[in-house]
């Protein structure tokens, strides 16, 4: 028999308070599986055969912790505290049925129906841990995701967090009730959904969920994507060049050191020299970009995520922009998507609202998409980016500007792949590094300018009446003052009498 080895905090705690108020508890679920892969534990359940609420509420004053009832009919409890400096959280649960066993039995997955008894003995009645040795994820039965389809979508979550693989029979269960997602609250999806984005491999998992058809349940429009076509230099129907782009998207945060592990191009095949000029372009930016994308929008969820999320959407405009040119000589009509970035903007905040994610996430993410254009063309404009440039382009974007740079790279990476043309792809790396050098370098002075007049200054020495031109004149002092041109009192007020003479 296997037997589990239990940290002494906080199970002996937890044991001994059980033992005085007469009650049987034993770990379960995750934190068995994990101790069993030699994963760290942060967050705890618990079974209890009665009265869980009551022992939660004992073990959160004996560990000096907090107490909250998730579900009263249900007998469960949380018990918040702190251990070597982190936040551990303890669920404590009556169990459901008439014993441990029955328990067990009833929930999602194999690895995670475990349980360790008082002499920490394995108890695995469902086979778990074979399938945790042989790396799988097998539904405990086809009733598991009738109870709860959210299963469906965090068994693509479990694979993609702990690098296992999706037993064939729990796969086909999957595919046969995919449609039967919707039943579950957008916040839950939402939550399952972004812990996915957070995993490795994100591409390959996303195009799992399209496979098992759980991506159109949220994302409808995944088949109108997978549908539109496109034209040189792509080389892929819009839903491929999105998965290309994730995936080059994931290896950028992989080289800027945001999230671990060596690069990964499971789909975006563009050559390993341009992976090596992304790292150089980036390299001095690294750390900075760093504190930005781990910085939470909303806990837990975090910019880099938002910043996949929108790889994700942003061609979602495509399919409802499309229009054909034929032109002179050509066999085939070309096609166009004027306008998809801002149509993708919109489509993207509606997707975004309709899975609650916040105000600001929203604004962000729809930010990005709306202007994941604008440094392919600051890399075409004679004389590259100028201070007045850079300071436009992070008025209209905000701190997304970074998250747009970016994407602009991993976007061009998927639409040339080893097509890449080396002077267009040099222009790109040299946006892309003077943007970020106006943000990080010289923030203040050239994308928030501190100003130097305001507009009370402007009406009384230009004698001027309170009116937009007052607002027209204090903004072109700000693009002045971002361009190095104006820098102070009487420099601002100088530029101001010019233009409103040139008026």
């Amino acid at each position: 028999m296997c037997a589990v080895s239990l940290p002494p905090w906080p199970w002996n705690v937890v044991r001994q308070v059980a033992a005085e108020r007469g009650v049987q508890v034993w770990p379960v679920g995750g934190c068995v599986r994990d101790l069993l892969l030699g994963r760290p534990r942060h967050d705890w359940d618990f079974a209890v055969d009665r009265d869980a609420l009551g022992l939660a509420r004992a073990v959160a004053d004996a560990l000096g912790g907090a107490f909250y009832p998730l579900d009263e009919e249900r007998d469960t409890g949380r018990v918040v505290a702190r251990h070597e400096g982190r936040q551990v959280d303890l669920d404590f649960a009556r169990l459901r049925g008439p014993d441990l066993e029955s328990d067990l039995r009833n929930r999602d997955f194999t690895i995670n129906a475990l349980a360790v008894g008082p002499d920490g003995e394995l108890i695995d009645p469902t086979g778990g841990l074979t399938d945790l040795e042989a790396r799988r994820v097998r539904a405990v039965g086809p009733q598991a995701f009738d109870h709860d389809p959210l299963r469906m979508l965090r068994a693509i979550r479990i694979v993609a967090e702990l690098g296992l693989r999706l037993e064939v029979r729990t796969a086909q269960w999957i595919i046969e009730r995919a449609g039967q997602l919707p039943r579950v609250s957008p916040e839950r999806i939402r939550d399952e959904f972004v812990r996915l984005l957070n995993a490795r491999s994100v591409a390959y998992h996303l195009q799992m969920l399209d496979e098992l058809g759980l991506m159109r349940p949220i994302l409808p429009d995944v088949e109108a994507l997978r549908e539109q076509r496109q034209t040189p230099p792509h080389r892929h129907n819009v839903w491929w060049h999105t998965l290309m782009t994730v995936d080059a998207a994931e290896n950028i945060l992989r080289l800027t050191g945001v999230v671990g592990g060596e690069r990964e191009t499971l789909y975006a095949d563009a050559p390993d020299p341009a992976w090596d000029e992304v790292r150089e372009t980036l390299s001095s930016f690294a750390s900075a970009l760093v504190r930005h994308l781990r910085r939470p929008m909303t806990a837990p969820r975090y910019r880099r995520t938002l910043f996949l999320l929108a790889a994700l959407l942003h061609d979602i405009g495509k399919p409802l922009t499309v229009t054909e040119e034929m032109k002179p000589g050509q066999a085939h009509p070309v096609l166009h998507f004027y306008g998809h970035e801002a149509v993708g903007a919109r489509r993207a905040a509606d997707w975004m609202r309709q899975f609650r994610f916040s105000r600001a996430e929203t604004e962000s993410v729809a930010a990005m998409v709306r202007a994941h254009l604008r440094p392919a063309h600051l890399a075409e404009t004679p004389g590259g980016v100028t201070g007045r440039a850079a300071y436009r382009f992070f008025r209209a974007t905000g701190e997304a500007g970074v998250e747009v740079v970016l994407l602009a790279l991993a976007d061009h990476l998927a639409i040339w792949g080893p097509n890449l043309e080396p002077q267009r792809w040099a222009r790109r790396r040299a946006a892309a590094r003077a943007l970020l050098e106006y943000f990080f370098t010289r923030t203040q002075g050239a994308v928030a300018p501190p100003p130097l007049v305001n507009g009370q200054d402007l009406m009384r020495e230009l004698n001027l009446l309170e009116g937009p031109e007052v607002g027209r004149l204090l903004e072109a002092i700000r693009e002045a003052q971002a361009a190095g041109e104006v820098t102070t009192r009487e420099e601002a007020l100088a530029l101001a009498r010019r233009l409103k003479s040139d008026d």
